[in-house]
């Protein structure tokens, strides 16, 4: 029985985790907080990196200069429905986005954010395992394996549970202290 596939899950629900604190806002300005976000380009939903360029001039400014001037309005327009919370200034050829320092109050919400998106990537990984474990009964149960390779397994399942967990961890508080600092 083969545990890989097992942990190439783990490994997604570890890079969802991170894109997911990408899109987290922060004191400085980072262009991934419009990952997600998406604009109607002659009737298709495309994201906003597909249709303007996305610069960091400052610390806390991103400027989204459009390929096509005709986009500047639909950027706009998707920015102001998006759930960024930031007012975009449209200078008629390009769009800006300041991002304001963020309050003692703001940043303990985003870390409690940070810790909530770090707990279900946990609860993910743990799932994972209870999948592993269950297959791995099925196949006792068939006589695929022996009990003492079923053990074996999931000591092997169980070591990549915890690992992944510790991962998880370390990103959180990495991303806390991030969130934290002013």
């Amino acid at each position: 029985m083969d545990i890989n596939v097992y942990e190439d899950k783990m490994k997604k629900s570890i890079r969802n985790m991170d894109e997911e604190f990408g899109s987290i806002r922060v004191g400085r300005a980072n262009p991934h907080v419009l990952d997600k976000i998406t604009v109607d380009y002659y009737g298709a939903p495309t994201p906003i990196q597909q249709v303007a360029n996305i610069a960091v001039p400052e610390a806390r400014i991103i400027q989204i200069t459009p390929w096509e001037p005709s986009m500047l309005k639909e950027i706009e327009k998707s920015l102001l429905t998006s759930e960024l919370g930031i007012n975009p200034t449209n200078d008629g050829k390009s769009i800006r986005l300041v991002f304001p320092e963020m309050t003692e109050e703001r940043r303990k919400e985003v870390s409690k954010e940070v810790r909530k998106k770090g707990e279900n990537a946990k609860v993910a990984v743990r799932n994972i395992r209870r999948d592993a474990n269950e297959s791995i009964k099925k196949a006792v149960k068939a006589g695929e394996i022996s009990e003492n390779e079923e053990s074996n397994l999931q000591d092997d399942i169980q070591k990549l549970t915890d690992k992944y967990i510790k991962d998880i961890d370390g990103a959180i508080e990495e991303k806390i202290k991030e969130v934290m600092s002013v």
